[in-house]
């Protein structure tokens, strides 16, 4: 008869126990179901919807980078990413392998958003999210650094007419990085990055609400020709835009669902715990464990502008 010692046997964890939300989880669950009460409330007031413009912008750049980081992985080249006011975009490139780059622009973006969405569950995981996030944005310059010497070029220089619009050199696309750097670095400073966190909530959740109310919208409502589904609808052959938009749909819900679990599984820390850790991790300035002279989000926000300023030099 096998003996089975009782102290170091693996049980199997109780997953109604790991599925239940503690006191701190169930707060962050109230606040993201009343963002997206906010965010549907301000979505659909024409004035009111200025407010979420600037997190709008955000999203679709999360969608064309998607489009550019898909493009990158199958060897295309990428010749542009743009964007324009009117909350639409564009990634042009050539080569790779369209079965993958097109998707991934509502796929990628909603999986974006269903990582921010699990580390808006955790203080720490926040400010990880807050430094990739940072990456993205120097992406983006990248690309408006580019798009903006070509449109310096072309006003300079008579001979070749200038461009009627500047997708992405924009004031208001410099404005929307400048702004979101300003507000990570703000809620970095507020209650101990507790609001950082929250933050993160609201990107995740606005990014993955935007994504499914975008696919509604371009393929399931009413079908647009150059929309994402429509070119990949006619390089499969296999189902109409419309289908493929409900499987995408289905998709970017799964994803939106297992950011939720994901975060609720993963950080069962209270707040008080999450405060500790965070004291130790990329702690704020300011803070009592933030080392006098050399705090780290100093540190780090010197070293993107340095990669700014070397991008724009």
């Amino acid at each position: 008869m096998p003996y089975l010692d009782d102290h170091h046997y693996l049980y199997p964890r109780d997953a109604a126990a790991q599925l239940t939300p503690n006191d701190t989880q169930r707060t962050t669950l109230i606040v993201a179901g009343c963002y997206i009460i906010v965010i549907a409330i301000l979505w659909h007031v024409p004035i009111l919807s200025y407010i979420i413009y600037p997190f709008k912008l955000l999203t679709v750049g999360f969608h064309e980078m998607s489009h550019a980081i898909a493009g990158i992985l199958t060897c295309a080249t990428i010749h542009s990413v743009e964007l324009d006011p009117d909350e639409g975009g564009e990634t042009r490139m050539s080569g790779g392998i369209p079965w993958i780059t097109l998707p991934a622009g509502y796929l990628g973006s909603s999986l974006i958003g269903a990582c921010l969405i699990a580390c808006g569950f955790d203080t720490n995981a926040s400010k990880i999210a807050c430094i990739v996030l940072g990456v993205f944005f120097l992406f983006t310059l990248w690309w408006a650094r580019r798009n903006w010497l070509c449109v310096m070029y072309c006003l300079c220089i008579p001979v070749r007419p200038a461009p009627t619009s500047f997708p992405l050199s924009s004031s208001r696309t410099w404005a929307l990085i400048l702004g979101m750097t300003g507000l990570v670095i703000l809620f970095w400073f507020v209650a101990e990055s507790v609001c950082l966190r929250y933050f993160i909530l609201f990107v995740g959740v606005m990014s993955d609400l935007y994504v499914l109310w975008d696919v509604i919208d371009d393929t399931i409502a009413r079908k647009v020709n150059n929309s994402d589904a429509s070119a990949f609808a006619r390089i499969c052959g296999c189902f109409p835009s419309q289908v493929w938009g409900v499987i995408w749909l289905l998709v970017a819900f799964g994803f939106f669902v297992a950011g939720v679990l994901v975060g609720i599984v993963a950080f069962k820390e209270s707040a008080t715990q999450q405060q500790q850790d965070a004291n130790h991790f990329l702690p704020a300035p300011g803070s009592s464990a933030a080392v006098p002279g050399a705090t780290v989000p100093t540190f780090l926000i010197v070293t993107i502008t340095s990669l700014v300023w070397n991008l724009l030099a």
